[in-house]
């Protein structure tokens, strides 16, 4: 199987170049005035975030292999588009992830043993989407695609009920959703695109191409670069390098800026790669080569940006105490993991109908029995 990449017209948007340096692409221009809002400490939090980010990521993969857990989706290499999008949005905004962003549901303040209680089966949800704690970060969704009509229906209800385009940043509302390369054909997405663009929803389609649905590549799936899809329903496009967390940041801070302005949806298409498995069912190394992974790592989005803080005067000092406290918080994950009580049997049954109803009841009692006998109480 061939293994290209996608190329665009213009080169993506970029600030940082591979090794760190600022080095802005010609197409990064509209974007820079953005990263103007940043402070030092904001950089420093960037770093922060993917930091732990990846520890999480790790230490959950490590869950699942140790049967933890079901299953586990992992985000490495993706913490540069998914830091620096989740920090352009504002309080007010609202996120509709898949299920692979751990890194923006850290940033919008999520408890992440939410999403450990997910992908081990003892929640539907994981967190309370109406505690403003999480950030108006939704919950995730495992059918492909499905969270983009989730997104644009949200979007349009914002439109109707007046709580965006007042021409006041502070308090108007925008909608980002997030999806990955392989989404992209599904038709919940394009149905999506066709509904935002029809009602001008405030809103955001955020497009993480890791290169890969699941063992398929993105040259298979499309023939030409996938931003240019959302120019084909009239919506305003642009691809950025998502292993560079300051182009993610500014192009996605402009782009909620104009959608919360009234200027309808947008479209970023964020360049990254997943460096693990699709998840921990999947071996990527029966579909792809080692050479080609090794190309994106050394374009990690971490590496780079700590080039950039050291170019910046960061010193070990910080760096050292950013490990730690990574160490010390996959530490605390591992821990509150093996904490977590099993649910009770009727979170199964008892909110699929309003009513009472009798296959529901008949279903819980056996599995009641049938968990009895497993350990030897059944009568």
């Amino acid at each position: 199987m061939a293994e290209t990449e996608s190329t665009s017209p213009a080169a993506p948007v970029q600030i940082l170049s591979a090794d760190g340096t600022v080095a802005p692409t010609a197409s990064a221009e509209p974007y820079l005035a953005y990263l103007d809002r940043l402070t030092s400490a904001d950089h420093e939090q960037f770093y922060r975030d993917m930091v732990l980010a990846r520890a999480f990521d790790t230490e959950a993969a490590n869950l699942q292999r140790q049967g933890q857990l079901a299953l586990w989706p992992p985000c490495h290499g993706q913490e540069g588009a998914q830091v620096g999008s989740g920090r352009a949005a504002r309080a007010q905004d609202h996120i509709f992830p898949s299920y692979r962003e751990h890194a923006v549901g850290l940033v919008r303040g999520v408890d992440l043993l939410g999403i450990i209680e997910v992908m081990r089966g003892t929640t539907h949800s994981g967190w309370d989407v109406s505690d403003p704690s999480n950030g108006n970060f939704r919950p995730y969704t495992l059918v492909i695609g499905a969270q983009a009509l989730h997104a644009t229906g949200y979007a349009m209800g914002v439109t109707f009920d007046g709580a965006t385009a007042t021409g006041n940043p502070d308090t108007d509302q925008a909608v980002m959703v997030y999806f990955g390369d392989g989404a992209t054909s599904q038709g919940d997405v394009n149905e999506a695109m066709v509904f935002a663009a029809s009602y001008r929803t405030p809103q955001v389609f955020f497009l993480q191409n890791n290169h890969w649905a699941i063992s398929v590549p993105v040259t298979t799936q499309s023939r030409t670069p996938l931003f240019e899809r959302g120019t084909g329903f009239g919506i305003p496009s642009v691809q950025v390098d998502g292993n560079d967390v300051l182009a993610s940041y500014a192009v996605t801070a402009k782009h909620l800026d104009d959608a919360r302005s009234g200027a309808g949806p947008q479209l970023i298409e964020a360049l990254t790669y997943r460096i693990g498995a699709h998840t921990t069912s999947d071996d990527p190394t029966k579909y792809r080569t080692q050479e080609l992974t090794d190309s994106w790592i050394a374009r990690d989005p971490i590496v780079r940006f700590q080039a950039f803080l050291r170019g910046q005067g960061a010193s070990d000092a910080f760096f050292e105490s950013i490990t730690a406290e990574a160490h010390d918080y996959a530490a605390d994950v591992r821990r509150r993991t093996h904490a977590i009580a099993d649910p009770d049997i009727g979170l199964m049954f008892d909110g699929v109908y309003s009513d009472d109803h009798p296959l529901m009841t008949e279903q819980k009692a056996w599995l009641e029995q049938y968990e009895a006998a497993l350990d030897g109480s059944a009568s």
